[in-house]
């Protein structure tokens, strides 16, 4: 029998376990291509639409719709999209062999883009504040993760990521670009499918992709992995290296 004592030796032990793991998810992420000085999107998007607006009305009742006539299917390949947000969201479009296992260095590569799509949008997020759908109208009921945190629906994070992840693809596998694009075309409508953004959210989230893409360019460290990932991925996939 473990005596009171110990017992409660063990418990501390695991208070402290627990606070080290809550600071450590606390501690403010490192950029890797982007910086959150450098791209201050709050300062330079517009404003979402007014809650009580004709545009939100509109795109409620768009919700709604897919909300009443989802299938069974259509929620599985929502929520499975919810789940995953990096580069192997294209793996169907790409073939079995394009996945992380196989690709290190390139899902070290949609990792950091990740990484960088929090650190530029969260703040944004704080900023505007927008209601999630379900948040606003409780007749809207998400087939996908909810957040209890504040506000926090503009711009979509899936959605930068699903950009920055479709034009990084696109970057290693520019002959595969339509069937990337139309990929990502479902993955966005899979936000409002789950019930968890407007479109103005993904809309959004398109304008801050681009920007973010733009400054990625000009970085020494992503031209470097991207290289390594465009080399990796189109040999595992056993196209020339020429393209």
């Amino acid at each position: 029998m473990i005596s009171r004592r110990r017992f409660r030796f063990v418990g501390g032990l695991a208070a402290l376990f627990l606070l080290a793991q809550l600071t450590k998810a606390q501690e403010p992420k490192t950029p890797m291509f982007v910086s959150a000085e450098q791209l201050r999107i709050a300062s330079v998007m517009p404003a979402p639409p007014a809650m009580n607006s004709d545009q939100t009305r509109a795109e409620l009742a768009e919700l709604h719709s897919l909300q009443n006539s989802r299938t069974a299917a259509e929620i599985e390949r929502a929520k499975a999209d919810d789940a995953e947000e990096d580069i192997f969201i294209f793996k169907n479009v790409l073939g079995e062999k394009f996945n992380r296992e196989a690709l290190p260095l390139t899902a070290q590569l949609s990792d950091h883009v990740r990484n960088d799509e929090g650190i530029v949008v969260n703040p944004a997020k704080d900023f505007f504040k927008r209601p999630r759908p379900y948040q606003f109208d409780s007749t809207i009921s998400p087939v996908c993760k909810a957040t209890s945190k504040v506000p926090d629906a503009y711009p979509s994070g899936h959605g930068t990521t699903g950009y920055l992840e479709a034009m990084v693809a696109t970057l290693i596998v520019p002959e595969k670009r339509d069937v990337i694009f139309g990929r990502l075309d479902e993955y966005l409508h899979n936000r409002l499918v789950c019930g968890v953004h407007y479109a103005s959210d993904v809309s959004a989230s398109r304008s801050v992709a681009y920007a973010m893409i733009a400054i990625m360019l000009d970085n020494p460290q992503f031209k470097r992995e991207l290289d390594a990932a465009r080399t990796e991925t189109r040999h595992v996939l056993g196209l020339p290296l020429t393209n």
